[in-house]
């Protein structure tokens, strides 16, 4: 295969994509997901839908993108936006808010559930599953009746392929070893390839797992006690992050929490909703 050369936005290899070919893909990623992609990604694009031509035997990306934008098209506009959104995440990423988390429940969501009243929380964006079950394992760690009350943990991803994985629960031993060693005696059992770990049934229990597109609608009817909605505003333009941080606003309790990712922060109006409880943790006001 011939070397892959980007100028003035085109991209060239074993397949040409044009200008035009990389503006459509950005056109759809941008409506169907709120992705921004800047002309400096069209490499990027390139790269990971190369492999989409191949399986599919087309010849050409003009060719790809005539499929993709017609209604036939629909299982493989599903299969480019997995290809092009970026999942990077670990157990017990970005510690503090695993420690915020711990606060909350200590100060006043363990109180909360035990007095019968429903808790609840939500992991947008929850990739590989990483993130939730280290939400699951600091609640069990504050809350061990945790499942015996109304407390459980949304995750949601826009790319069916990572909620396989996350439901699965099995990860190699090398992402487990993120999880501290006396957490994962208690929540992870080895077993399986290469001495993989797989989450305890009371971890996986306390999570429920289902696909959203956080440019689009939100079924939830119940408010959220914390969210964990990290490294994801930095993919979307100005306006689109500014109606994200309204829409988790709008769901979040009065005095909920929002942990947010290390080069994000909350803008637009809704910062008049929050102020800024710690390092990139947000607490919606009371009213």
């Amino acid at each position: 295969m011939s070397a892959v050369r980007a100028h003035r936005g085109v991209v060239a290899g074993e397949y040409v994509m044009t200008a035009e070919d990389f503006a459509f893909i950005a056109g759809v990623m941008r409506d169907s997901t709120g992705i921004h992609l800047g002309s400096g990604k069209a490499t990027l694009a390139y790269s990971r839908l190369a492999k989409r031509l191949r399986a599919l035997g087309l010849e050409s990306f003009k060719d790809y993108c005539a499929l993709v934008g017609t209604p036939d098209g629909a299982d493989e506009l599903q299969a480019m936006v997995a290809a092009l959104t970026t999942n990077v995440t670990r157990f017990f990423r970005e510690p503090h808010h695993f420690e915020a988390l711990a606060s909350e429940f200590q100060t006043r969501l363990a109180e909360k559930a035990r007095a019968g009243q429903p808790v609840r929380l939500w992991s947008a964006a929850c990739s590989t599953g990483q993130e939730p079950y280290s939400m699951a394992m600091t609640v069990l760690d504050a809350l061990p009746e945790a499942l015996d009350l109304d407390v459980r943990i949304l995750a949601t991803d826009i790319d069916p392929n990572v909620l396989a994985e996350a439901r699965a629960g099995t990860y190699a031993a090398e992402v487990a070893s993120a999880i501290p060693s006396s957490t994962r005696a208690r929540y992870a059992a080895p077993g399986g390839d290469r001495g993989a770990y797989t989450v305890s049934r009371q971890v996986r229990d306390l999570v429920v797992f289902n696909s959203l597109n956080l440019n689009g609608s939100w079924p939830m009817k119940k408010k959220f006690d914390v969210i964990f909605c990290r490294n994801v505003a930095i993919y979307f333009d100005d306006a689109t992050q500014e109606r994200l941080w309204g829409r988790l606003a709008d769901s979040l309790v009065p005095g909920g929490l929002l942990c947010i990712g290390h080069s994000e922060r909350v803008s637009g109006p809704a910062e008049a909703r929050f102020h800024l409880g710690g390092l990139t943790t947000y607490r919606r006001s009371a009213t």
